[in-house]
């Protein structure tokens, strides 16, 4: 690590938790960000400001004028413009030194179970339960750490699922077919600070899985903006999960 990368992470490097080899353990990851909005602008900035070497940006989607009340990656000069490409450019001026790839399409369970296996950590910033249920598969498929968050209203939500842990509960464990989960952002509103909120504690869970420190691991974190409360609910696995286990004839869940 020369000189140059010694200050840009000394204030990182100074933690005795991460030092020189934690930073170098960093600058070696591979993170993937699922959806370059509200959650994904603050997560894939504190990764790339953090040192993540390599980033992998995926969203479809174009830059809307209401996207720009809580999406802080893009601004009014990027209407129109691709979301990754937009995202892509603010972090290049934010750490120049953070290699970045993009995908600008709906991949197919095939296509992200093979990205997700190439990469150290998954994070979801999407928006619908249909991604939330394709991504937490993938992830479960290849074992790569998933963190996944969620917000509406003036509430939200963490979870990280460390699949690395055979009694690792997943997405679907939480939220099974997810019927009741139809509201969004768009029909319930947001406030603008919130994704902000969520998305850089999911940037901190990633940082902390990488650097193979304590995360919320076998926890849910749910955030009230409007009271200002944190709290956590134990989250354990189902063993009849459709997902992440699946029986044997004997009844035991396979790990």
């Amino acid at each position: 690590m020369n000189d140059e990368l010694l200050l840009r992470y000394s204030r990182q490097i100074l933690l005795p938790d991460v030092g020189t080899e934690g930073q170098e353990r960093l600058a070696a990851a591979h993170a993937v960000v699922m959806g370059l909005g509200g959650l994904g602008s603050p997560i894939a900035a504190y990764l790339a400001a953090a040192g993540i070497g390599h980033l992998t940006l995926v969203d479809f989607d174009r830059v809307d004028l209401s996207n720009l009340q809580r999406q802080v990656l893009h601004g009014q000069h990027d209407i129109g413009r691709l979301k990754v490409e937009s995202a892509a450019d603010s972090l290049r001026r934010l750490n120049p030194g953070c290699r970045l790839s993009t995908l600008d399409r709906l991949l197919d369970p095939a296509e992200l179970e093979a990205l997700c296996a190439g990469a150290d950590v998954i994070l979801d910033g999407t928006d619908t339960f249909a991604s939330r249920a394709l991504i937490n598969r993938a992830a479960v498929a290849t074992g790569v750490p998933l963190v996944s968050g969620a917000v509406i209203r003036f509430e939200g939500q963490v979870a990280t699922f460390d699949f690395r842990d055979p009694s690792s509960a997943c997405y679907h464990c939480l939220y099974g077919d997810g019927e009741e989960l139809g509201e969004t952002c768009g029909e319930s509103g947001v406030l603008a600070s919130l994704p902000g909120v969520i998305g850089s504690l999911q940037a901190t869970e990633a940082l902390k899985l990488l650097l193979g420190l304590p995360t919320l691991a076998g926890r849910l974190l749910l955030v009230d903006g409007l009271t200002m409360s944190f709290r956590t609910l134990s989250l354990a696995r189902d063993p009849g999960c459709t997902v992440c286990a699946q029986a044997d004839p004997g009844g035991t869940a396979r790990p």
